[in-house]
């Protein structure tokens, strides 16, 4: 690790913002058809206390610039590849969110793609004195795609005896309100131009944090409260209009395995863990 980067280990941010029953009304009704009446909204944190840029600081890709709170690590290509989330309770119409990221590690490995460099932040959301969600975010930074390389083929998705479903079609009208929601300027996920002739994906491309919010749901409403820790991962690129079936059964070592699977290409896009 370089010195450079070594000086990005530690560094925080902190935003508050008050949760108004719009935010939570736009939740409910983007995720309706999946969402049911759960009182809590799993997944709704990452709609609260977003990194606000002026456009002036926002990359040619949509996203907050390298060198405000992320590093620069020299890779043009980001995006979020799992993470873990601990829920110690919900967020109400009201309550004051306090949200503090902590930059906790930065490594570099080799893929198949070329170098890649891994950020890991710590997220803390507080309501007043009562700390509510602990979260892990992984971001990867990768290399540009080259134009002659071979698309990856991802692996068919394992035989499953799934004790629970939902089925969903993730649309460019949902991508772009799920976008809207988080603040979230990445072009991959509205700009199909963008998406398919700069960063290399078959279409939009469907959020990660979505894909996880879908998961938390089932595994809430199988529960029938907040998971106490929910750890995903990023499998495979998901893009729009491609039906999806999210599935859960009891895990091995209890608690529930959960997945985002294309119904298609029967290819998993997303995994998790809930307990």
């Amino acid at each position: 690790m370089t010195v450079e980067t070594t000086d990005w280990i530690g560094k925080q941010r902190e935003a508050s913002e008050t949760v108004s029953d719009r935010q939570l009304r736009e939740f409910r009704s983007t995720l309706s058809g999946i969402l049911g009446d759960e009182t809590d909204l799993p997944g709704v944190h990452w709609c609260l206390v977003p990194e606000i840029c002026a456009p002036s600081d926002l990359g040619s890709d949509g996203h907050p610039k390298v060198g405000l709170f992320l590093p620069d690590l020299d890779l043009p290509r980001r995006m979020w590849a799992g993470g873990r989330v601990a829920y110690r309770g919900g967020v109400r119409t009201g309550e004051t969110v306090t949200r503090v990221s902590t930059i906790r590690d930065i490594k570099f490995k080799e893929g198949r793609s070329g170098k890649l460099g891994f950020v890991t932040l710590d997220h803390r959301y507080s309501c007043g004195q009562h700390l509510r969600i602990v979260e892990e975010q992984n971001i990867v930074y990768r290399q540009a795609p080259s134009s002659d390389a071979p698309a990856a083929v991802p692996p068919q998705a394992p035989r499953w005896d799934a004790g629970w479903t939902i089925e969903a079609l993730p649309t460019s009208t949902l991508l772009f309100r799920y976008s809207a929601m988080t603040f979230n300027g990445h072009r991959i996920h509205y700009d199909r131009d963008y998406a398919m002739g700069v960063e290399g994906y078959n279409g939009l491309v469907v959020h990660g944090p979505l894909q996880a919010t879908w998961m938390q749901i089932l595994a809430t409403r199988i529960f029938k409260r907040l998971p106490q820790d929910f750890s995903y991962r990023g499998l495979s690129p998901l893009t729009c209009d491609r039906p999806v079936t999210i599935e859960a059964k009891e895990g091995e070592a209890g608690g529930l395995d959960l997945r985002v699977r294309d119904v298609e290409l029967n290819v998993v896009t997303m995994e998790a863990q809930a307990r």
